[in-house]
């Protein structure tokens, strides 16, 4: 089922999507293979620690954070993966490692890798390891208000 606080942000909208139900799978690439979707459509969400403050990096599934590249884009002074202990609870309602791109929804600022912007929808995480959404990314962005910056690597 897909989490109640996206469900309800996204039908207040008023903002078409759709659900994906899939076998479990446990990373992006698992995720990507069960909904017979191209890696690089699919976007993961990577908890960071940036200046102290988590914040959510949202790249295509194959990618990889290049830290060095995203404290650069950002002017951040230092940048380091959470781990899921210590983001486990930030995002309520969710599955630990299966958070939707929504960083809005649990007030965390969004930083999107660039290449994600080029695709005309996006499918993520619907915050269970079993339902993914896609939606059209224009309409992602414009709830989301991500900042877009290159900071992926592979």
């Amino acid at each position: 089922m897909l989490a109640a606080r996206l469900k309800t942000f996204l039908e207040e909208k008023g903002v078409p999507y759709a659900t994906l139900p899939h076998e479990p799978a446990y990373t992006a690439q698992g995720v990507a293979a069960r909904t017979h979707v191209h890696g690089w459509e699919l976007a993961k969400s990577v908890v960071l620690k940036v200046d102290g403050a988590y914040a959510l990096a949202v790249l295509p599934a194959p990618a990889h954070v290049d830290i060095e590249r995203f404290r650069a884009a950002t002017g951040a002074k230092t940048v380091a993966l959470a781990t899921e202990e210590e983001f486990k609870g930030l995002f309520p309602g969710c599955d630990v490692g299966a958070m939707p791109p929504f960083g809005n929804l649990y007030g965390l600022p969004v930083y999107v890798d660039e290449r994600l912007t080029k695709d005309p929808s996006i499918v993520f995480n619907a915050g269970t390891h079993w339902e993914a959404v896609r939606m059209d990314y224009a309409d992602f962005a414009r709830l989301v208000q991500p900042r877009v910056i290159r900071f992926g690597r592979g």
